[in-house]
């Protein structure tokens, strides 16, 4: 018998690989983005300012830690399990008429699951299938991907802000080895690590609010294809209780911590309770 806490962290040692070439290599780029903005900018930016006195500590580590966050929600989205059915669910008697057959896979499945062809099996509450994280987005980490999208947009615009005061804002640097590749090339990598920032902002900007806004209205992207306007209206509950429910716990503090396990929690009236799936 596995008591709740090894429970807790089965789940989340617990991986999910997708056997996907296309899939790698769009996972591929997403962290060379962010191996780039995490090795170059500090390297050429934000460490020689560091050390000449011209930015505080608190700057240097602030900068890391949302690089740590973001590649931990990275490594995290991209090998959480989404929410993979069983072969053989147990289905409690009280929610058998929530449950329906898919007619892919042939499995019982929960209402709002989906069955995805890219990673061959239903997943529960399935948002979308992702190739940026290889993965599906569902009811499992999509609290992750959100976070994921959150980071980003946080060091992206981090990334961005140490670009401009590198051109017009801070002192020149009293102590560079002009023989470094980095300072032979300045100009070039601030201009790549712009054009990166701006992509990436931009993007994670409008993912990030158009996923916030499904988690708040109670509806995942596959199901905005088919209802109105007024229909994901009506889903709408109290921020807190759709978040925690998306995040799996009360305490917003750990809403933004990706090296925790997700207790599954349902919305029943004004109660919460934990799922049996």
């Amino acid at each position: 018998m596995v008591h709740g806490g090894g429970a807790a962290a089965m789940k989340l040692m617990r991986l999910h690989c997708v056997v996907d070439p296309m899939g790698w290599l769009c996972i591929s780029l997403v962290f060379g983005v962010w191996l780039y903005n995490s090795l170059f900018i500090p390297k050429l930016v934000l460490l020689p300012h560091y050390k000449e006195g011209h930015i505080p500590w608190a700057v240097v580590v602030s900068y890391y830690t949302a690089s740590a966050f973001c590649f931990a929600a990275l490594v995290r989205a991209s090998t959480a399990d989404p929410g993979r059915l069983p072969v053989n669910p147990h289905i409690p008697h009280s929610e058998r008429q929530h449950w329906e057959l898919c007619s892919k896979c042939n499995l019982m499945r929960p209402r709002r699951s989906h069955h995805c062809s890219r990673c061959g099996h239903c997943v529960r509450r399935m948002d979308h299938h992702c190739p940026w994280i290889n993965n599906c987005v569902g009811e499992d980490n999509h609290w992750l991907f959100l976070q994921l999208c959150f980071y980003t947009m946080v060091l992206s615009f981090f990334t961005l802000v140490l670009d401009f005061c590198q051109y017009y804002y801070f002192q020149p640097l009293t102590q560079l080895d002009q023989e470094r590749f980095t300072t032979q090339h300045e100009l070039a990598l601030l201009r790549l690590s712009a054009f990166m920032g701006v992509v990436m902002f931009g993007g994670m900007s409008a993912l990030f609010y158009s996923q916030l806004a499904g988690i708040l209205s109670d509806t995942t992207t596959l199901e905005q294809m088919t209802l109105t306007s007024s229909e994901i209206d009506s889903h709408r509950r109290p921020w807190q209780l759709t978040l925690a429910e998306a995040c799996g716990t009360h305490w917003k503090a750990l809403w933004f911590v990706p090296l925790r396990s997700r207790r599954a929690l349902k919305q029943v009236g004004s109660s919460l309770f934990r799922t049996h799936v």
